[in-house]
């Protein structure tokens, strides 16, 4: 009897439990709310979207990144600069910022001409350069995109850095970045 009463106490439980537990259908005011999320994603991209079609594409793809980088490390010997790879590609919107920061923002424009060679290490699906991405650890893999290879004169991979850490609302930090080219600038 004992037996029966907790297996009749168990399957009344279950069924309760069950009961409880089943998923409410959306109201209109939940459905509302969805709708409004996916227009504010969708201007989002739209505004992302155009926000790239005006930016500068500094990513080759067809390029020949090995030949590249190997002709920079040659350069970099007689200038006694390093060498700054900016690995990403022109889909990445992230990329197309921070080369446009660089090239209009004159204090590091001239730290980056004055110290580095600079390189955009291109990552796409027209061309991954796996063997090139591969000698430096694969960065990209382990950081997104865009991540800073940085190879001292010699070709030399001394530092690779995040991008994230750079970033301010949807830019970068000018001082962050300043601070990061002055770190990997050629030491005497």
């Amino acid at each position: 009897m004992k037996k029966l009463s907790i297996t009749a106490f168990l399957i009344v439980s279950t069924f309760v439990f069950s009961q409880e537990t089943k998923i409410k259908p959306e109201s209109s005011r939940d459905k509302a709310l969805l709708v409004k999320t996916d227009h504010a994603e969708l201007d989002a991209k739209k505004k992302a979207a155009e926000e790239k079609a005006k930016l500068p594409k500094p990513y080759n793809p067809k390029a020949d990144a090995q030949k590249d980088i190997d002709q920079l490390i040659a350069q970099a010997k007689k200038e006694n600069k390093n060498i700054m790879i900016q690995a990403g590609g022109n889909w990445c919107i992230w990329c197309l910022r921070f080369n446009q920061f660089v090239q209009t923002t004159p204090e590091l424009k001239n730290i980056v001409d004055k110290n580095y060679l600079y390189y955009h290490l291109n990552f796409s699906p027209d061309n991954k350069n796996e063997k090139v991405f591969a000698q430096y650890g694969n960065p990209g893999d382990k950081f997104g995109y865009p991540v800073f290879i940085v190879l001292d004169k010699n070709g030399k991979m001394i530092h690779v850095q995040k991008s994230d850490v750079l970033e301010q609302d949807k830019g970068y930090s000018l001082e962050k970045v300043k601070t990061f080219f002055n770190e990997w600038t050629p030491k005497s």
